[in-house]
Formats: C-alpha cells, structure tokens, sequence
C-alpha cells in the first residue's frame, strides 16, 4: 500500500467509526430509560454477558460500573451455559450484548435467563433478532457497516457498544450521586485516587522537623539545616508558632549581601511571609502551592502551630508528580 492509500484507509474507518457513535443519538430513548431504571432498582448486581468480541466489551463495561458505584460482574456466554450461569442471583439484572442478536450460545442463555426471571437488557445491533424478542428492554446498537473493507470484523459494532455502555454508565453516577470521594474510594491505588484522597498529613510526617528561634544565630541556623536535610528550616517562637522560613535561597542572598554576617540572626534572614499548608489539606493542593510560587518545600501547620515540613520530592516519592 502507498502512504495515500494508507492514510485514505485510516481516514475511512475514523469517520465510519465516527459515525456509529453519532448515529446513537438516536437510540437514546424510552427503551434507554428503562434499562437505566432497572439497573438503580435492582438489590442485585448487574451481570454482564456476550459471545467473541461483544464479551470483551462487556468485560470493559463492567469494569467501568463497578469503578463508578454500580456492583457488575461479567459473565462468558460460552462459560455461562456450560455452569458459570450460576453467577446470576435472584436480584440482579442481566444485559446481554450481542450484534447480531443470534448466536448459538445467545439463544441457548437468553431463555434460561428469562426463565430464571431476571430483568434481560438486550444491547443488540439487530432489533428483528432472538435476543431482541427475547429482552424486557432493548439498547439498540444498529451500525450501518463495520469499518472493516469486508464489513465483517467488529468495528463499529463494537465502538457502538462501549460508548452506549459509557453513556449508561455516565448516567448512573450522576442517578447515584458518584463524587470525587467515592470515586477515591474505589481507586485508592492508583493515581486518580491518590490525586483526591492523599493529604499533606500523610506525606510530611516521616521527614525531620527542622526548627530554630528568630535570636538563632548563623551557625544553629546552618547547622540545623544541614542536619535535618530538607534545605530549610522554620523559625519558631517558644510558643510552636511559625515566624517565618529559611531556606537554602535565604542563604545565598546574605552571602552575596553581607561580607560579615556572623553577628546576623534567624530572625534576620528568614523569609517573613513563608507559605503554609494545613496537614489535612490534600497533596495535590500542596503541589499546585508549590508550583504557583515556585519553592520546594511548604511549612505545615496546625492552626499557627508548627508541624514540619512538606518537601516537594515528597511528592515526587508518592507519584503526584
């Protein structure tokens, strides 16, 4: 193939693609509706199903409600009629996906489903087909032709399919209520989680907390600063409250303006308006803080109670970063 021709190629199967997810739209009615009721009714889960390339969307969609407050569960529909139908409960709602709506083991699981006397959502691309006649409720998929040149392989079929089962789950949490803290709930290991429930609190307490008193001179200063290893420290009344800071920025700037500096103090040399974060206040408000004012560390308080210091690879160390 030519660079035209491949390009050509990838062109058309964007907008064929583009077109199915538009061609949704239209799909989006009582019947979708219903299926969303259903699914927020039921005491149960919602378990999941479909044959070759509809089963691993039906895996994604699952996997995408159960992050999102929606207890699923995905289920083979070869593996289903063969014991795994076991998995279905009483209470839960069953939604098969399929294209055509008339593959074997589709006609074997549907009737057993219905018999069992689940609620069956059928997301099906053939509304005339078994599983279509057989569902309580219909999501149509009907894609005009796959991407594929043979118009054989699962293309648009199946982009149809996860974005309807995006659209059901979108709706769902915004039924249910799903905010940012339930959704750390659900993710505390990865980076999304960490983004909305680590605190300052839980990054800043193992460092050292380096602190001098405003009549420190130089040398306690350097020495404490040193020592503690954070490249600053924070000047303190006898009191825990916070004065101000140094850093190894402070440093510089009396070297370079003072030849004799042995008869200066902390309280000289501190930066006066030293920024501050509470320790309950969470990590990645700490880093836009740092960032806005281009420092690396932050002085934690608990009212204007010294606590200690939150360093910028203290971040870095947790992945914020």
């Amino acid at each position: 193939m030519s660079q035209t021709s491949i390009i050509a190629s990838a062109l058309r199967t964007i907008e064929l693609e583009q077109a199915s997810v538009a061609g949704l739209k239209a799909f989006i009615n009582d019947n979708f509706v219903k299926a969303t009721h259903a699914i927020l009714a039921t005491k149960g889960r919602l378990v999941i199903s479909g044959i070759g390339k509809s089963a691993i969307i039906a895996q994604k969609i699952a996997a995408t409600l159960n992050s999102t407050g929606t207890p699923s569960l995905f289920m083979h529909a070869a593996d289903a009629i063969h014991g795994d139908l076991g998995m279905v409960q009483q209470d839960d709602v069953v939604m098969i996906i399929s294209k055509s709506g008339d593959s074997p083991e589709i006609k074997i699981l549907a009737p057993l489903i219905k018999n069992f006397g689940n609620v069956l959502i059928g997301m099906v691309g053939n509304t005339l087909s078994f599983l279509a006649q057989q569902s309580d409720i219909v999501l149509d998929t009907t894609v005009a032709q796959e991407a594929c040149p043979n118009n054989l392989a699962p293309t648009t079929s199946t982009t149809a399919q996860m974005v309807m089962g995006d659209a059901l789950a979108v709706c769902l949490m915004e039924e249910k209520g799903f905010d940012n803290k339930d959704f750390a709930k659900y993710h505390p290991g990865g980076m999304l989680g960490k983004k909305l429930y680590l605190r300052v609190s839980d990054l800043f307490g193992q460092n050292e907390k380096p602190r001098v008193l405003p009549s420190a001179g130089i040398r306690e200063v350097i020495m404490e600063m040193t020592k503690k290893r954070l490249g600053a420290t924070a000047v303190v009344e006898a009191d825990n409250t916070v004065c101000g800071i140094i850093t190894d920025g402070d440093l510089r700037r009396m070297l370079e303006h003072n030849s004799n500096f042995l008869n200066l103090t902390a309280g000289d040399i501190m930066t006066v308006a030293s920024k501050t974060i509470a320790a309950d206040e969470l990590a990645v408000d700490a880093l836009a803080t740092l960032r806005t004012n281009n420092i690396s560390q932050l002085i934690v308080t608990d009212g204007n109670q010294y606590l200690g210091i939150l360093h910028l690879h203290d971040l870095v160390r947790e992945g914020i970063i």
